[in-house]
């Protein structure tokens, strides 16, 4: 069940700038080497007990249909580790990083990569940004005893999965970000909507939920088409929209979305005549920037992530000055302090270990909100409540955020959607 907090009552604006944070999809494939006591790689299967050092693997989109992701998340990763090393490490010891390409469906890169992480003793894998890609290499990564974590998944698929109790994510299931989207959509004056939708586990997901919403909402959805995003052409699939003529169209996708956009404004469907809405997987500061100006102005996105303040988002451009988008860096940050703290909870490196922590360490005790406060108070021997940059991330035994929030953005002339959100609506996910 998901309750969605009023909008009367949705969390206020934050005055301080605040970070877009995106879906469901950075770095080198060379690892961060912060003192001689980092772990050697090794072609052996991760032994079952730790080692004594915590060695995290990035599963992150550096290419592919997600790849604007992976620059935001690998900063948000670097700059938890940076802080944690400063802080002295896990165990005594320094965090290590190994940076991997979780690519795309398309390819077989990330199972490539997930080999890779093994062979070099990842005691947990941050990633992937695709939920697609996450259930491809589930299997491989929680039967190693190692744990998935990741910053972007948003399938609803993962509350229920087998995963060995080792899949944990700091962003919501789509339940959420599907209620609130089709509350959007309806309040906005839209009683007939047309929805176009990546077909895999996340589009087909989200559009399950919105058009729920709608329906229950007292709206119509006329039509909608679950499309292949690896299409050439997305002509028929706007055909169908266009024949039954809604008042809002929302576009449930990735990368491939510029292209159904441009074949919107061709079929004579733009954002000036029809209400368009996005979602966290193509809600982009990147993929329209080299459109006609005004293209996407009005366009309404929804996106996973509270606000988050300025400080943290200086943070990320230090560790990387070229960024565009901040989509999951907070969570991304969130994930690996989690980790660590989990590690130093139990005493151990090891991901089993680990995952007995992660609940424990997210609610309950006395609150903190980075790890050199956190580390403190466990070694004080206190419990701790970790209040993370992307909300409070306190887990339920799904391995889901309890309570998260999702922020509406809205696009300008200049076809990018303005990083202070419009509003926030916060909701409690059980499950």
């Amino acid at each position: 069940m998901v309750r969605i907090a009023p909008v009367g009552r949705a969390l206020a604006v934050a005055a301080a700038a605040s970070l877009a944070l995106t879906a469901c999809g950075g770095g080198s494939d060379t690892a961060t080497q912060p003192s001689e006591s980092a772990a050697a790689p090794s072609s052996a299967a991760p032994a079952a007990k730790g080692d004594g050092t915590l060695t995290l693997g990035t599963l992150l989109p550096q290419t592919g249909s997600l790849a604007f992701l992976g620059p935001p998340e690998t900063a948000g990763v670097d700059a938890a580790v940076k802080e944690i090393n400063e802080a002295g490490g896990v165990l005594g010891k320094p965090v290590v990083k190994y940076d991997t390409d979780s690519g795309d469906t398309t390819t077989n890169i990330a199972s490539q990569s997930v080999d890779k992480l093994l062979a070099q003793k990842a005691d947990a894998i941050i990633g992937a940004a695709s939920s697609s890609v996450s259930e491809s290499v589930i299997d491989k990564i929680t039967g190693a005893g190692v744990i998935q974590f990741s910053p972007a998944n948003t399938s609803d698929k993962f509350t229920t999965i087998e995963d060995k109790g080792l899949y944990f994510r700091t962003s919501p299931p789509d339940k959420l970000q599907g209620r609130v989207l089709g509350d959007l959509v309806v309040a906005d004056g839209n009683d007939t909507v047309g929805i176009l939708a990546m077909q895999d586990s996340y589009g087909t997901g989200l559009a399950d939920q919105v058009s729920k919403t709608i329906t229950d909402s007292g709206g119509q959805v006329v039509e909608r088409v679950d499309y292949d995003p690896k299409a050439a052409d997305f002509s028929a699939d706007v055909a169908k929209i266009k024949a039954k003529n809604p008042k809002g169209i929302v576009l449930i996708g990735f990368e491939e979305t510029s292209k159904v956009v441009q074949e919107l404004v061709k079929q004579g469907m733009p954002a000036s005549k029809h209400k368009w809405y996005m979602v966290d997987g193509n809600t982009s500061n990147t993929n329209y920037v080299k459109m006609p100006a005004g293209t996407l102005t009005g366009v309404k996105g929804t996106i996973p992530g509270a606000a988050a303040p300025e400080e943290f988002q200086k943070k990320l451009m230090a560790t990387n000055p070229k960024l565009q988008d901040f989509s999951y860096g907070p969570e991304s940050y969130d994930a690996t302090n989690l980790l660590a703290l989990a590690a130093e909870a139990a005493k151990s490196d090891a991901g089993t270990d680990i995952a007995k922590k992660l609940a424990e360490v997210s609610k309950g005790g006395e609150k903190c909100n980075d790890f050199k406060s956190c580390v403190e108070l466990l070694k004080a021997g206190k419990d701790i409540d970790y209040e993370g940059v992307s909300g409070p991330v306190e887990f339920n035994d799904a391995g889901d955020p309890a309570v998260a929030t999702i922020g509406i953005y809205q696009y300008g002339k200049d076809n990018k959607y303005a990083t202070k959100a419009l509003e926030y609506r916060t909701g409690n996910i059980s499950g």
